[in-house]
């Protein structure tokens, strides 16, 4: 009750109670502008709450889902090069050849230098597996630029 009618009348309570006013004051001065979301609005609604799930942003208000990487406005995507051995510029359906004899996993077998593969797929691998191809032989696999040249 001593707290309602104007401020506390013991010694301890009065601590507490500016100790506590302190720890709003620095809530309110560390935090400030924190809250913000720093991910764009949702472009359907424009919500200001969408949250990043994966490689998706999904607004909450409108259940809309879209690409992280066209999230922001203006932004450019940067166009990836990539090169083959000798530094030919590679292009989605070139053929090339493998410049070196490739071990596979799994094969008795590896892949001989020369061999020709048609149809390449560039794409985003993984450890610098950035063409997608089918080998006649041995069937689908990623492999390194750096160990192909363009025909």
């Amino acid at each position: 009750m001593d707290l309602l009618e104007g401020g506390p009348t013991d010694r301890r309570a009065g601590r507490a109670a500016g100790r506590a006013g302190d720890l709003g004051r620095w809530i309110l001065k560390y935090t400030d502008g924190v809250t913000e979301n720093p991910l764009p609005a949702c472009p359907e609604c424009a919500g200001a709450y969408a949250y990043e799930m994966g490689s998706l942003l999904i607004c909450p208000e409108c259940g809309h889902e879209w690409p992280l990487d066209t999230a922001g406005p203006g932004d450019a995507p940067e166009e990836r090069v990539i090169k083959d051995a000798v530094g030919n510029v590679l292009a989605d359906g070139d053929t090339v050849t493998v410049v070196k004899g490739l071990k596979v996993k799994g094969s008795p077998t590896g892949i001989k230098a020369g061999t020709k593969v048609r149809n390449i797929r560039l794409v985003e691998g993984v450890d610098g597996h950035d063409i997608d191809c089918r080998i006649e032989g041995f069937g689908q696999m990623q492999l390194k630029s750096s160990v192909v040249r363009k025909v």
